[in-house]
């Protein structure tokens, strides 16, 4: 399948340019995503990994208890990680944009912006008008029971003198590697360019969790693609669904599962597209091989711009 065919079945769920209002054109990014390392996810000064009770499964509806990757941890590394992507881009193509810092300092004017939205920070004036977000994210949940994921990991002091092992300093919960975290990332009335730098940031991605300058390490696998007018599922759908085929997950039964049940609870089932395995495949590589050069960039840069025009023109 060649490139300009790879995103073919996906362009009645894409636009051609971002505007302020918003439609209904959706593309689900369905990942799998595998921890690495010893990865904290936590937000509480008490140290502890965020956790929640769910069921089992969809066919086991006894509670147990799962590590919770929230929305929020997921949207904010792959946020700077594009932020990364975009300033090497631009300084290797000799383009010059303004700076853009998170979270203080926006620029309001870059694709980063223009795809994760930006607030404002300078008030009364009508051109720093915020920017509505256009890809949202959902807590994904471990595929496994916390009992069978969650570890304490203790740290010492070393005595510079003698090099012995002093006093315990503490502990620090971590999610054991090889854990799986099901996640759905959505995209609303994007681009194909925004859509090349989602999947981009996606997969080059790869630190998560507090205390990431010694741990956090994680991979990002894109198992399924759905175009369609609404979000046709959710990450923990998703895991309570997979939960149930812990022996058999595969792409290809994830694409069933929503093709079979979830495509069918749709409001607009005829507006759903989803791909097959070879069309996922097809879709990646073309992203991957797209070269966010000088024309990329420009053009890029130019969506924003013209987004911000229409918008302030209201």
């Amino acid at each position: 399948m060649n490139t300009i065919n790879a995103f073919a079945k996906l362009e009645p769920y894409l636009v051609g340019q971002p505007r302020p209002l918003i439609g209904a054109e959706t593309v689900q990014l369905i990942l799998m995503r595998e921890i690495q390392d010893y990865t904290v996810l936590r937000t509480e000064e008490t140290r502890e990994l965020n956790t929640v009770h769910t069921p089992l499964s969809v066919e086991k509806s006894e509670p147990v208890r799962r590590v919770a990757f929230l929305g929020t941890k997921q949207k904010a590394a792959e946020s700077r990680e594009l932020e990364h992507l975009l300033r090497t881009a631009v300084i290797k193509a000799g383009l010059k944009y303004p700076d853009c810092y998170l979270k203080d300092n926006l620029c309001m004017q870059c694709p980063r912006c223009g795809l994760y939205g930006g607030t404002s920070t300078v008030a009364g004036q009508q051109e720093r008008a915020n920017i509505k977000h256009r890809i949202e994210y959902s807590t994904a949940f471990s595929l496994l029971p916390f009992d069978d994921i969650g570890t304490a990991l203790t740290f010492n002091a070393i005595n510079d003198r003698n090099q012995t092992t002093g006093q315990a300093l503490g502990q620090r919960f971590a999610v054991q590697p090889a854990t799986l975290f099901p996640s759905v990332v959505t995209l609303k009335s994007a681009t194909q360019r925004e859509l090349i730098l989602t999947i981009k940031t996606l997969l080059s991605c790869k630190s998560y969790g507090a205390e990431c300058r010694v741990s956090g390490d994680a991979r990002n696998t894109i198992w399924g693609v759905v175009g369609g007018w609404e979000e046709v599922i959710t990450s923990l759908e998703l895991t309570l669904e997979l939960a149930d085929n812990l022996d058999k997950l595969s792409p290809e039964m994830v694409r069933q599962i929503v093709e079979s049940k979830y495509k069918q609870l749709a409001g607009s089932p005829q507006h759903i597209v989803i791909f097959k395995l070879d069309e996922v495949e097809a879709l990646v590589n073309a992203c991957t091989a797209t070269d966010l050069d000088r024309v990329f960039l420009e053009a890029a840069y130019q969506d924003i711009a013209a987004y911000r025009g229409e918008q302030l023109a209201r």
